[in-house]
């Protein structure tokens, strides 16, 4: 795991504008609904105003959809919440065990397929929380950035 995020245990809690869903079916519903979340704090300001933090915030959310879809059993919960100039992601999924970070290269010395996912999440986020849910598996919550400083 990253070394930057704390785990606890939790029940969902309220937070201000926010917008839930039961989960996307797929990583590109996920990045929708950052899309449409961003579009409506910025609409009539030009947008956030730098592609890359919000590539940044379309590729945590995916990689989050990502890994609760093949390791999590799915996804059971998805909030995005706006912050002051962050994004928060919220991904819950009927899995109890914990991220992992494996290593980058196989027995042989070869890259390994897959297992970047958590990586990406853990450089390109900060503040991540691993939550075990009282009624079984877990939300990863994560706050990306929106400025570049």
């Amino acid at each position: 795991m990253c070394g930057k995020h704390r785990t606890h245990s939790t029940d969902t809690a309220a937070l201000p504008e926010r917008s839930r869903s039961r989960g996307p079916r797929s990583p590109a519903e996920a990045r929708q609904a950052v899309r449409h979340a961003l579009e409506g704090r910025f609409r009539g300001r030009g947008g956030p105003g730098d592609d890359d933090v919000v590539g940044d915030a379309l590729l945590v959310a995916s990689e989050l959809t990502t890994n609760a879809i093949l390791h999590g059993g799915g996804v059971t919960d998805f909030e995005v919440t706006l912050l002051d100039r962050e994004l928060m992601l919220s991904v819950s999924d009927r899995s109890d065990q914990l991220p992992l970070t494996v290593r980058r290269l196989d027995e042989r010395g070869r890259m390994r397929v897959g297992g970047h996912g958590w990586p990406i999440i853990c450089r390109l986020a900060r503040d991540i929380v691993v939550s075990t849910l009282h009624n079984g598996g877990k939300r990863i919550t994560a706050v990306v950035p929106l400025s570049a400083a």
